[in-house]
């Protein structure tokens, strides 16, 4: 575990850089973690999977992987690779200040 500083606040993340608090993620955070990963500025498409993403947690419990976001949140697969390359369900994940999803290597 380590602290990181994203959007002017400080947060406990662990080796991987996923938030353990999923209470203290904000917009901001989201902005920065992006900036962080190279992909800021954030359009409107990654904050529709990141909506999507944080309320489908919300309800199921546990981020969605990468085949959900697909088939739920209106952004198919190929664009999700395109907007999150290398990994769009764990990056997703990242971004929206969710754990890594279970179906994430």
């Amino acid at each position: 575990m380590s602290i990181r500083s994203y959007g002017g606040q400080s947060v406990e993340v662990n080796d991987e850089g996923f938030l353990l608090d999923q209470a203290s993620w904000t917009p901001a955070m989201a902005e920065a973690i992006a900036e962080e990963t190279g992909l800021a500025p954030l359009t409107e498409k990654h904050w529709k999977v990141i909506a999507f993403c944080r309320e489908d947690a919300a309800r199921e419990g546990q981020a969605p992987g990468l085949r959900r976001i697909a088939k739920l949140s209106g952004v198919d697969m190929k664009e999700l690779y395109k907007l999150f390359p290398k990994g769009p369900g764990k990056l997703a994940a990242r971004i929206s200040g969710l754990p890594k999803p279970t179906s994430c290597v």
